[in-house]
């Protein structure tokens, strides 16, 4: 099946909006969109303008800024979080440490349950309800993902260990966007970019967690990973570092081209390939019992990324050596270090729950590879 195909057979199964995007190397190979950017009658057609909300995708380009510094000497994946934010110590966090978060092994997945959504642009008063969080497990015992308290723990690390002191939404983008030349992924969208941000909706409801539970804690009642919230422009505002990220599928397959092309694209090397091949190890316990989850834990590796997951996150089948990550509802990015091969697919219907056993797109991200494949 070629792209076109798979793209209309995508649309046929249920999507209604969608952008696909794959690079060899540093070339853009695949860049194709359909659909409208909203579910009713005379919506717009996706264009080269329209952005999507990529959920937890955004993990992946946070935990890229955390191995930058890493790169730079600036941090230690062992070291303790508090080492570089002091405050993070209280109630018993001493022994937590950057690695722990990245591999959601701290034992902090908790939020404020007093946020809503117009605090999720108060970086300042989440860091600090943050530091004062007391860990549901011991660090390094289990695993806990952490959907959001992910990208703030380690954003803040970032801003830290940043000698010019700039904000983590600047980092990302002097450090990461502009030496490998993306123009539209942003944590926090700028003035007059509303419009351009899809309706994000479903045709499923998604269950909520129970209070009491850890999943009730780690995404509270007011911030759920729905549409309701996420087509909020006081949302679109903010910076979160979890799962906040406004983008394309372009900019999210040029930037998992850095780890497809092991730490290097177009002559800009950000990072080692001795690095970048490290994180293909698979963390403790990957896939094992998940305390916020209440089930199997996510594949994650030691670099925060997940490894090869069939089927959504593999593209082209199994047996891959894949960097990845998805988001709620639905998006994915992939890096195959392999072949130097990156694959994103962004869209606007949230499928729930996510991942499917058969995702929409599954036979898009095939095609998507094939194609790469096709023109190494």
């Amino acid at each position: 099946m070629d792209v076109s195909e798979a793209l209309d057979l995508a649309l046929e199964r249920g999507e209604t909006g969608i952008h696909a995007a794959a690079y060899v190397g540093g070339e853009l190979i695949v860049d194709v969109r359909a659909g409208t950017v909203a579910d009713r009658a005379g919506a717009a057609a996706v264009d080269e303008a329209t952005l999507f909300p990529i959920f937890s995708v955004t993990k992946a380009v946070t935990a890229t800024a955390v191995h930058l510094q890493a790169e730079r000497g600036l941090l230690d994946y062992d070291a303790p979080v508090a080492a570089y934010w002091p405050e993070y110590a209280a109630n018993g966090k001493e022994a937590v440490t950057i690695r722990h978060v990245l591999t959601h092994r701290a034992g902090v997945p908790q939020m404020p349950l007093d946020i809503t959504p117009d605090r999720l642009g108060d970086w300042d008063w989440i860091a600090g309800r943050l530091a004062e969080v007391k860990p549901w497990q011991a660090p390094g015992t289990a695993n806990a993902y952490m959907p959001y308290s992910f990208g703030w723990i380690l954003g803040e690390v970032v801003r830290r260990t940043d000698p010019v002191d700039r904000s983590f939404a600047e980092f990302v983008q002097q450090e990461i966007c502009q030496p490998l030349g993306v123009e539209n992924f942003w944590l926090g969208i700028p003035e007059g970019f509303e419009a351009r941000v899809v309706e994000l909706h479903s045709y499923d409801d998604l269950p909520m967690p129970e209070k009491g539970t850890l999943r009730y804690e780690a995404v509270p009642p007011l911030v759920p990973f729905t549409p309701a919230t996420y087509n909020r422009p006081e949302v679109h505002q903010a910076v979160i570092p979890g799962a906040g990220g406004i983008t394309d599928a372009r900019s999210v397959a040029r930037i998992f081209s850095l780890l497809a092309n092991r730490g290097e694209v177009d002559g800009v090397r950000l990072l080692s390939e001795k690095r970048v091949l490290a994180w293909l190890e698979p963390s403790d316990d990957m896939g094992g019992y998940d305390a916020t989850n209440g089930g199997p834990g996510n594949p994650t590796g030691v670099g925060g990324y997940a490894l090869n997951v069939d089927p959504f996150m593999t593209p082209g089948g199994g047996g891959k050596r894949v960097l990845s990550q998805a988001g709620a509802g639905g998006s994915v990015g992939w890096a195959d270090v392999d072949t130097g091969i990156s694959i994103a697919i962004c869209h606007n219907r949230m499928f729930v729950p996510f991942p499917t056993a058969d995702p929409p797109f599954a036979p898009l991200g095939d095609a998507l590879y094939e194609a790469a494949m096709a023109a190494r």
